[in-house]
């Protein structure tokens, strides 16, 4: 039987009358890069929290790797890695003896090749003996995943990793992750930073009000959920009974002379070969005669398709999953 490396099952925690996480059911696969996005206050952390075990009081299940993350938590906490959004470690302390106390929490005594290492992938190599409260913002994030990394966990969670980081940085943080899970980690992240998600995940869900109302592959989300659109700059100017009689179903004219045309491609089986939506556009400009000066086109980005699930707004009912409860264990 199959195992995913991550298991919740029917997770709830409460705070009084208010419900930061609300029956979740999710799976993450080994290997994988999966990104958790909502607004604040959605019930990422808590979630986190709950997996990592820092909050132990929930109602339902959260399994890692097989074992239990309540009756199990020794084990568990092990395997798991965790880079929060706020440092959390002495500023006094020297940045090779912040990781030499973390491998210590975790029985790793003879930790030196492996710190080193990792201040050498994350040029913190001379600032090892460094006060860590001389360290730039950006050193600090990524003394704060070499921490994480330690004591080698099989599933890294990763809550804003790039939160106020130059950009030169941030893309040395996703070359480093997709490295990660090349060599067999498993990165759960979560992050605002929607670019991010988009570039580096495998799978995205999505928590609105504590409930998991978006699953989906990177891929197929925007298969679902996203539109294309083609601008069209014609030679001369297009009149309004020419564009009605090219049949598109969404269409803005920008000036007398550029049209812009909002489409979806057929999504309906993805094993059958399906006609480009685009395609009766085009031949309706042929059959009219318009001469085309240009053409630009683009689609949905990732942020433009988290915009369209949150404006549902507070109490709104969650998009649908296609079937049943959006377990993952088979996607």
């Amino acid at each position: 039987m199959h195992t995913p490396l991550l298991r919740i099952e029917r997770l709830t925690k409460t705070y009084g009358d208010l419900t930061a996480v609300d029956d979740v059911d999710l799976s993450v696969e080994a290997g994988e890069i999966f990104a958790l996005l909502g607004p604040n206050g959605a019930g990422k952390t808590t979630l986190i929290s709950c997996v990592c075990g820092m909050v132990q009081r929930f109602a339902g299940r959260v399994r890692v790797a097989g074992f239990d993350v309540r009756a199990d938590y020794p084990v568990t906490r092990r395997l798991v890695g965790v880079v929060p959004q706020e440092l959390n470690f002495d500023g006094f302390f020297k940045a090779r003896k912040v990781l030499a106390y973390q491998a210590g929490f975790f029985g790793k005594r003879r930790a030196k090749a492996r710190a080193r290492r990792l201040l050498e992938d994350f040029r913190l190599a001379e600032k090892a003996d460094a006060n860590t409260r001389w360290l730039s913002g950006g050193m600090k994030r990524r003394l704060m995943v070499c921490k994480a990394l330690i004591h080698e966990p099989v599933l890294l969670f990763l809550d804003e990793p790039t939160a106020g980081v130059d950009v030169e940085l941030r893309d040395e943080l996703w070359a480093y992750v997709r490295r990660l899970r090349d060599e067999g980690t498993t990165v759960f992240l979560t992050t605002h930073y929607l670019e991010e998600a988009e570039n580096l995940a495998d799978r995205i869900a999505i928590l609105r009000e504590g409930k998991l109302v978006l699953l989906e592959t990177n891929a197929g989300l925007k298969a679902r959920f996203g539109q294309r659109w083609l601008e069209i700059r014609f030679q001369d100017a297009v009149g309004d009974d020419a564009v009605a009689r090219l049949g598109a179903a969404t269409v803005q004219r920008l000036d007398d002379r550029t049209l812009r045309f909002s489409y979806r491609e057929d999504g309906a089986t993805r094993t059958q070969a399906k006609q480009p939506a685009i395609e009766p556009l085009l031949e309706g400009i042929r059959r009219e005669g318009l001469r085309v000066a240009a053409i630009d086109g683009g689609a949905s980005s990732l942020e433009d398709i988290f915009r369209q699930v949150m404006r549902g707004g507070r109490g709104s009912t969650p998009v649908p999953f296609p079937a049943g409860r959006p377990s993952t264990a088979d996607n």
